[in-house]
């Protein structure tokens, strides 16, 4: 499955934009997957150490553990987590 996301930028943020690279695209392509990858490594980890506190067996790669971190709720949505106390 993929997702996809439009970005509308100005005339002034694509000038600006273009003195940082030569590839608006890939440019914000690249930070969007490295943010991803980032929070899929924060993801595993936090249920790794979740599997191992509760001795729950792992799943078997990357996208089955990043299930199963939801399904245990050691991942949420964003959005559907409770605001700080």
């Amino acid at each position: 499955m993929s997702h996809t996301t439009r970005v509308n930028l100005t005339d002034t943020e694509e000038k600006a934009m273009s003195t940082v690279t030569a590839n608006i695209d890939d440019w914000i392509q690249n930070a969007a997957l490295n943010r991803a990858r980032i929070a899929k490594e924060e993801i595993i980890a936090n249920l790794i150490a979740h599997c191992n506190a509760n001795g729950i067996a792992l799943a078997v790669g990357e996208d089955a553990q990043v299930t199963q971190a939801f399904d245990l709720d050691v991942a949420e949505v964003y959005g559907d987590k409770s605001p700080p106390e």
